[in-house]
């Protein structure tokens, strides 16, 4: 029998991910939410369900895709649930930090893709960060729940798309 994690050891495993894979849980977070309100809510309303899933983690996947799962189902339920929540906040005791992000590297391509991003539908913008981030086809399918054959249409679908916007926006010169 698998003995209870305490308090302690839950909140050391929680800093710890959130200090390591934070660059995941921004990039998560950018492509749902594009205000920098909903950003905020969207990064406590992810945080929450990544502590809340600390005790379920058994080790079958690695850490980054057990993060990524918990950050994208979070992030989509956000979506569906609601997209503009404005009351109710309560601030995640030093976690503040985490949402500053480095803004001197401004560049406009990777606003501009993180603005494509927001434009499709929730499982292509998870397809998408999951790509970007280099995992396989295996592991999305995995991570989404649905089939690798799947993931590979998507992905030439979302490809596709892009390379045409990409043009259009050459194009127009945007």
């Amino acid at each position: 029998m698998k003995r209870k994690m305490t308090a302690a050891e839950q909140q050391q495993i929680f800093d710890d991910w959130v200090t390591t894979h934070k660059g995941l849980l921004f990039k998560v977070v950018r492509a749902y939410a594009m205000d920098p309100h909903d950003r905020d809510d969207l990064f406590q309303e992810i945080s929450i369900q990544l502590w809340h899933s600390v005790p379920n983690f058994r080790g079958d996947a690695k850490v980054s895709t057990w993060i990524y799962r918990v950050a994208l189902y979070a992030a989509i339920a956000w979506t569906r649930k609601e997209k503009k929540h404005h009351s109710g906040k309560q601030s995640l005791a030093g976690l503040e930090h985490l949402l500053t992000e480095n803004t001197a590297s401004t560049d406009s391509r990777l606003d501009w893709l993180y603005q494509q991003i927001g434009q499709l539908n929730e499982i292509d913008r998870s397809l998408t960060l999951l790509l970007l981030d280099g995992f396989s086809y295996k592991e999305m399918a995995s991570i989404l729940g649905i089939s690798e054959s799947n993931v590979g249409v998507k992905i030439n679908r979302i490809k596709k798309y892009l390379k045409n916007k990409s043009q259009e926006n050459i194009y127009h010169g945007a």
